[in-house]
């Protein structure tokens, strides 16, 4: 139960990460207020400096280590678990994940440059004035 529980959580934080990728330039194109949310935009910034972070040090991800201690080597994987991990885990060298993941990590700092966060503490500078 554990097992599935660190995939299913590892699956969610991907779709996190993928989501704030693409829906981030399709709302500032759309005008939509929440994409500049600075706390959600700093987690996904922090979220994809960690896994960019893990792949250039040639380490695995901690909730693949998690899940694989919690599922253990004899375990038969529920059917749904099955699937997540098809879709999550590939068979590629470390190499093309640390390129990916960096690639990507850049991406989203570009992101942040283009589409700037509303920062909470400062006051916008565009409004009207009376």
């Amino acid at each position: 139960m554990a097992a599935l529980s660190i995939i299913v959580f590892h699956l969610a934080i991907i779709a996190f990460n993928v989501a704030g990728c693409v829906l981030v330039p399709i709302g500032a194109w759309r005008h939509w207020r929440w994409v500049r949310g600075f706390w959600w935009r700093l987690a996904h910034l922090l979220s994809l400096a960690v896994v960019a972070l893990q792949a250039l040090l040639g380490r695995a991800c901690f909730l693949t280590i998690w899940q694989g201690d919690a599922s253990g080597a004899s375990h038969v994987q529920p059917l749904i678990a099955g699937w997540i991990n098809r879709v999550i885990y590939w068979s590629l060298p470390l190499w093309v994940f640390a390129v990916a993941y960096v690639v990507v990590f850049a991406y989203v700092i570009v992101l942040w440059v283009c589409v700037r966060p509303r920062i909470p503490w400062r006051r916008e500078t565009n409004q009207r004035r009376a």
